[in-house]
Order: structure tokens, then sequence, then C-alpha cells
């Protein structure tokens, strides 16, 4: 179970990855990738519904809210941590204590990004959407992407270091993120 998830964790990634990629590069949407990545996320599931059971159930502003709050507990995390690496007489058990709560509260945001909003959230383009909204749609959904995959590296280079402009970073790309998906959204 546990192996089949993170299989479908990568391979959605990577199509929202690859989409990302073709939009920067000014290719069209390639409506291919996009059914691969539904087939991939919600095998047993319209395009539509996007959501794994599907229960309709979602919080969406308090997902927003615990992703700024694993980001206050890093930025804690790597002051303490800078601070105790200073002492003339480290403490190494606080030490590692900080820096694995450091990693854990990465590690919460990237699950929150990609099995909350990746998986269950962020809607795919629809085909079959008039020209005049598709581009805006494309717009929104490559906005919303690459705030989240900002955001999941900058967690990766938190739980890699102790500079704090990661955590700027992570903080601006949540914050974009946010912007970007609440534009027009019901919350």
């Amino acid at each position: 179970m546990y192996k089949s998830s993170i299989l479908i964790l990568v391979m959605t990634i990577s199509c929202h990855l690859t989409l990302l990629s073709q939009y920067s590069l000014g290719l069209d949407y390639d409506h291919e990738i996009a059914k691969d990545h539904a087939l991939i996320s919600q095998p047993e599931y319209d395009v539509d519904d996007h959501c794994e059971v599907p229960c309709g159930i979602y919080g969406d502003s308090l997902r927003i809210s615990l992703l700024r709050e694993h980001s206050s507990t890093i930025e804690k995390a790597m002051n303490s941590i800078i601070k105790l690496s200073k002492e003339g007489s480290v403490n190494y058990n606080q030490l590692i204590r900080w820096v694995n709560n450091k990693e854990k509260h990465a590690e919460e945001i990237q699950g929150i990004i990609a099995q909350y909003f990746l998986h269950q959230r962020v809607k795919l383009v629809k085909t079959d959407l008039p020209k005049d909204k598709m581009s805006a749609a494309k717009t929104k959904y490559y906005n919303q992407l690459g705030s989240l995959h900002e955001a999941l590296v900058a967690a990766m280079k938190c739980k890699q270091t102790t500079d704090l402009n990661n955590v700027a970073a992570l903080n601006s790309a949540i914050s974009d993120f946010e912007s970007f998906y609440f534009h027009g959204h019901k919350h």
C-alpha cells in the first residue's frame, strides 16, 4: 500500500511538472499528459471528481494555516539550531531534537502540498472549455502548480540547511499559492 502511494505521488508530481515545464517553454497544453495524470491520481473516478474518496469535505483555509504554522516552526527550529551551535558547551541532544523537528515540519508541508492540494484540490484544465475561458484556466493552473513547486523546493531546502532565506522563499510561495488558489475560488 505504502509503495503504491509513493509511486502515485511521484507520477502525479511528474505529470504536473511536465505540464508546468511545457507552459514555461510556451508549448501548448498537453491533454494527453493531463489525461495520464487523471488516470494515475484517480484511477477509479472521473477527472471532474478529483478526490480520493470522494467525500466532499475540504478545509482549504485550514491547510494554508497549517502550512504557515509548519513554516513558523521551521523558522524557530533554525534559529534554535543556530543559537545552540554557537554555545561554548553544545547541548547535542537538544540540537538533534531541533534538527529532527525542522525535518518533520518540512515533510508535513510537503505532504499537505502533495496529498491535499496536488492530489485533490488543484484542478486540471478541462479540455471542453470555450476558447475564451481556456487561457485564464491554464494561467490559473500553471500559477498554482508553479507556486506549489516553489514551496516544495523551499521546504526541501529548509530540511537541508539553516538558511533563513529558505523560510522566506517558502512563505512567499505559500502566499503566492494562496493568492492564485483563492482568487475567484470558494473556501
